[in-house]
């Protein structure tokens, strides 16, 4: 996987860094397996706005992800790597001999016609779901769950991943994708491998045409707007704005949101790095 630079033909691809889809082996989703997403623009059962910068983007279909891999001692076989508009990893498709079909998030180096597995009888190897009781200490894995059960919520976007560093009674000790280190139940699954696109964050749009087709809309700036619109609006020339802070008055750029007595704080033995 890698991304290719345009040549600067136009103005608008002077920057312009792509993806170069080359480790896609299929043009078309599985029909079963996909379904159609209503859209909101931003606006509430009532018509009102209450996201802004959000509309438009090109028509798409929803992949239905298998992020639970509860087919447990199933063998499957990968027959495409398709490309998802709803996510920045790539998708597999597998065939499994019971006759199901699914879609997995498709974890780098994974290669179409390759043997995976998920439950107790697999072995750790890249594309294989298993229990974080069994997974080798050091494992780089994705796809994790909190509760067991529940399905993987955790590592899913391009290139993301974490790492398996210890175990202590029930529990798992996990190298987060923030840095965080945390306590997992051990009964969670979680997929051998890093997520695929590795590549994603070296993308460039190069003109604000690539944004709208992903459905963004023109975010505006606090300090452009006037006093009665943001807090950090108006001023006489380009002010600076005073403290950031939202729309609402709340603090950014470093103000702590996580509640002081949430009660999962028990289970994260290092916060993540500022």
């Amino acid at each position: 996987m890698s991304v290719r630079k345009i040549r600067p033909i136009t103005p608008s691809q002077r920057h312009m860094i792509v993806d170069s889809y080359e480790d896609i082996t299929a043009g078309k989703p599985e029909k079963s397996l996909t379904e159609s997403i209503q859209r909101s623009g931003g606006r509430n059962n009532s018509g009102k706005m209450t996201m802004r910068y959000i509309g438009g983007g090109h028509k798409k279909r929803y992949r239905l992800v298998d992020f639970k891999r509860d087919n447990h001692g199933v063998a499957g076989t990968v027959k495409t790597i398709e490309y998802d508009p709803n996510r920045t990893s790539r998708i597999a498709l597998v065939y499994f001999s019971n006759g199901d079909k699914r879609y997995i998030i498709a974890p780098n180096g994974l290669k179409v016609d390759q043997k995976i597995m998920s439950g107790e009888n697999a072995v750790p190897e890249i594309g294989n779901a298993l229990f974080l009781k069994d997974i080798p200490l050091g494992t780089l894995i994705h796809n994790i769950e909190l509760r067991p059960g529940q399905g993987g919520a955790i590592a899913r976007s391009a290139g993301s991943y974490a790492q398996l560093s210890n175990r202590d009674g029930k529990y798992a000790i996990l190298k987060m994708p923030s840095g965080e280190t945390r306590l997992v139940l051990a009964a969670c699954m979680a997929t051998i491998g890093t997520c695929s696109n590795a590549d994603h964050n070296q993308e460039q749009l190069g003109k604000a045409g690539r944004s709208r087709w992903a459905g963004r809309r023109p975010r505006v700036r606090g300090v452009a707007m006037n006093p009665v619109d943001h807090p950090m609006g108006g001023g006489e020339g380009r002010a600076s704005g005073g403290h950031p802070r939202s729309r609402k008055g709340l603090l950014a750029k470093g103000y702590k949101t996580r509640q002081p007595k949430n009660k999962t704080s028990k289970f994260i033995i290092e916060r993540r790095k500022k």
